[in-house]
């Protein structure tokens, strides 16, 4: 019977504790739903473009990996086309794999998914972007079947033409066409493998991101701090599988290439089942056997487990830990031989180069086994002599090293394996996952289904933003003004002329000019021009992303940046410098417009507020200049008992450089992104080192690919004795920032990798 070495002779040192191991399981669950009209299944419309381009697209990679692409693109003869149905007498040539095939695709495919996420970011249920994500997960799974049975009735069309010709070319086709049914399986996972590419690349470059930046990590990444009945990490873990796409996780090429290739049969001493009873034999022999079976299986699901328990294979023996990491792996190796599978372990990962030289001539299985069986070697051996153009040399260089492995190299595949196993089996444990909850999507194929589905209202739509029908108004739920003003204009004009300059192309180019190329990128529009202020406003309209604070803060940064670039340039040529105060203001309703002319002319209350907001009062100028440090806005409270018993004629403000929001602004900036506390060391200021404030970092998603970082400080508001600035007391209000010096963003930059 199998054995484990335990090592307890005489009394021994106090040993490290066990690691604490993660628990993972792998699930999926659609609440605030409605089901369809079965009453068993969500019933879900996808894209009408996104449909044709997908079919389209599939059917190009299938035509590829069964290599067809010269019988598709050979002349049809015009009988066959006339007499053939619809779709043959259309153009049957297959493109060739390019790099506009990609770019053509990949984009759509992204603009669908980022139009269901903002779907479910308006209605406030993560549950909409996961149905959005199934439905076309369960889309592409069966048009790929779909679309090989298309391709395949093709080739049988084409080949009627052929009818009666023994030789040339009409045999070469039949032969192709004869390969490309035999090898079906590789032709969907080749095709498989790439839809999952194209997957992961937008989740990698833009999904990830931009799920995190509408509703944090708490909810979607971070288990441990999501509330009740929220979504986390684990479930978008289910689409990024390799495994999604394979018929059921069985195929020995994806497990070679990315896992480890188990046996398939049986008789297989390295069987995945057997596999799993011998890693829960480990498990119990390191936690107890009293350790439930459940609560392994979910240690398995997370492969940051095996590193915790064995390592890499080489332990550092100068540590507690080290030396119970090595104890820990010799008896994994020793359980793998008393087994019988560490041969079979070796020879798997030695099996992997092998592949592109022999398969799919000679079956992965048999080379594994013909590096440990002296019988199957023998029969390859063979194999690759009656094929001519292969040579054994790759073959018995592969038998000498799996014979070689001894010692630490022993021990190095064993703990690799451990992990790998660990992964192959959280992927699979995923795959149910995802095919239980597929069952829960109606993909409605009919319109008349869709007609009945959308009438009771249970149908989940999901089309890209140009296909979405209109609303009859479109109606402005909201808007945020943006005021910038130039500080000490006339100042700064008599200064230019003193010099013989011209003011205005100096505002211009400085200023006025960059700020329009921005306006377009952050949907802004320009309200009112100033000599030394621009007012800008973003409108908020039903069925849009309601981003528009962020985004308001997002190019009210990037003003104040574009302006500080010139500075420098100036600075270097002895002009003077443009010093600038922005006010972001929200305002929870439509604005109003009168007609001078032609001309729009907007009326708001927001208007005026934006105007208070990028005010800086020359006292507070003149105190705060030297000591305001890493922050650029300032407000205060007089204590004046002169002043007037209007609360806000108390207020002095100092803005230099800052953006100031309004509290509805911040209020609204909280529900668009996920905001998160900050702690960062600071560079100490007499002004910040008395103030009571907080900080607040998040994301702000500008476009598809474009993330752009934002801090917000929130203060309270001291009172002050007004002739020398020194605080008497604190008041219960509060105003908002966001914070624009660099030194800050450095300080999150440099907070961001040490964590990393």
């Amino acid at each position: 019977m199998p054995r484990l070495p335990i090592f307890r002779l005489g009394r021994e040192p106090e040993k490290p504790a066990m690691p604490e191991m993660i628990a993972a399981a792998p699930s999926i669950a659609l609440e605030g739903l409605a089901v369809g009209i079965d009453n068993l299944r969500h019933d879900v419309s996808l894209s009408p473009r996104f449909v044709e381009a997908a079919r389209a697209q599939i059917m190009r990679l299938i035509v590829r990996h069964g290599e067809l692409q010269e019988l598709f693109s050979a002349e049809v003869p015009q009988k066959s086309q006339q007499g053939g149905p619809s779709w043959m007498r259309k153009s049957v040539a297959a493109p060739a794999r390019n790099s506009t095939e990609k770019a053509d695709w990949k984009p759509l495919l992204a603009e669908l998914h980022l139009a269901a996420l903002n779907r479910a970011k308006k209605d406030e249920n993560i549950s909409l972007d996961l149905l959005a994500r199934l439905a076309i997960t369960k889309f592409l799974r069966t048009e790929m079947l779909q679309q090989f049975a298309q391709v395949l009735e093709r080739c049988r069309v084409l080949l009627k033409s052929y009818e009666g010709m023994r030789h040339g070319q009409g045999e070469e086709f039949r032969e192709r066409v004869a390969a490309f049914q035999v090898r079906k399986k590789i032709i969907l996972r080749k095709t498989g493998q790439e839809l999952f590419e194209r997957l992961r690349e937008i989740e990698k470059e833009t999904l990830a991101r931009t799920r995190r930046s509408f509703f944090g990590e708490a909810k979607v990444g971070n288990p441990k701090a999501a509330e009740p009945g929220s979504q986390t990490l684990d479930s978008y873990g289910l689409f990024v599988n390799r495994l999604a796409f394979s018929e059921d996780g069985r195929d020995d090429y994806l497990c070679a290439e990315h896992y480890v290739m188990l046996g398939n049969w049986d008789r297989d001493p390295d069987r995945y089942s057997r596999l799993q009873d011998i890693v829960w034999k480990f498990i119990r022999f390191l936690y107890g056997e009293e350790t439930l079976g459940e609560t392994i299986d979910s240690w398995i699901c997370a492969p940051e487990n095996a590193r915790s328990l064995v390592g890499t294979g080489t332990p550092d023996d100068s540590t507690a830990e080290g030396v119970a990491q090595q104890e820990r792996l010799t008896n994994w190796v020793r359980l793998l031989e008393d087994e019988q599978v560490m041969e079979c372990v070796i020879a798997s990962y030695h099996t992997v180069p092998l592949l592109n030289e022999y398969a799919p001539r000679i079956n992965p299985q048999q080379l594994k086994n013909a590096l440990i069986s002296r019988p199957e070697c023998d029969r390859v051996e063979r194999m690759i002599q009656e094929h001519g153009k292969l040579s054994p040399a790759s073959l018995y260089a592969a038998v000498g090293k799996v014979a070689g492995c001894r010692g630490s190299e022993r021990a190095k595949v064993a703990a690799r394996f451990l992990q790998d196993f660990s992964q192959y089996h959280r992927d699979l444990r995923r795959l149910e996952a995802l095919n239980a909850a597929l069952d829960s999507v109606n993909l409605v194929g009919t319109e008349k289904l869709r007609e009945l589905s959308r009438m009771n209202g249970t149908l989940y739509e999901f089309f890209l933003p140009e296909e979405q029908q209109q609303p009859e108004e479109d109606r402005i739920l909201r808007h945020v003004v943006l005021k910038a003003d130039v500080r000490d204009s006339t100042r700064l004009t008599r200064t230019l002329m003193e010099k013989g300059l011209n003011p205005a192309s100096y505002f211009s180019l400085n200023f006025y000019d960059p700020v329009n190329k921005l306006l377009g990128k952050y949907g802004a529009q320009k309200v009112f021009l100033e000599g030394d202020a621009i007012i800008l406003a973003i409108l908020e309209r039903s069925g849009e992303p309601e981003l528009a604070v962020s985004r308001a803060c997002v190019l009210a940064r990037e003003m104040i940046e574009i302006v500080r670039g010139y500075n420098q340039l100036m600075q270097r040529s002895g002009m003077p410098e443009l010093e600038l105060g922005v006010g972001i203001t929200l305002q929870e309703s439509a604005p109003l417009f009168l007609m001078d002319g032609e001309r729009q002319i907007m009326i708001s209350e927001a208007l005026n507020e934006s105007d208070r907001l990028s005010s800086c009062n020359k006292r507070a100028r003149k105190v705060m200049e030297s000591q305001a440090g890493p922050f650029h806005v300032y407000v205060f409270q007089s204590s004046d008992p002169g002043a007037s018993a209007n609360p806000e004629d108390s207020i002095v403000s100092y803005n230099l450089g800052g953006i100031r929001l309004n509290e509805a602004a911040f209020r609204k900036l909280e529900q668009e992104i996920s905001l998160v506390p900050l702690a960062v060391k600071l560079p100490s200021s007499a002004a910040s080192d008395k103030g009571e404030y907080r900080l607040s970092s998040g994301t702000v998603p500008v476009d598809r690919d474009i993330f752009r970082k934002i801090v917000v400080r929130q203060s309270r508001m001291p009172r002050i004795n007004l002739e020398d600035f020194s605080i008497l007391g604190w008041t219960d209000r509060n105003y908002y920032e966001i914070c624009t010096d660099s030194a800050i963003y450095a300080a999150l930059e440099k907070k961001k990798g040490a964590k990393a």
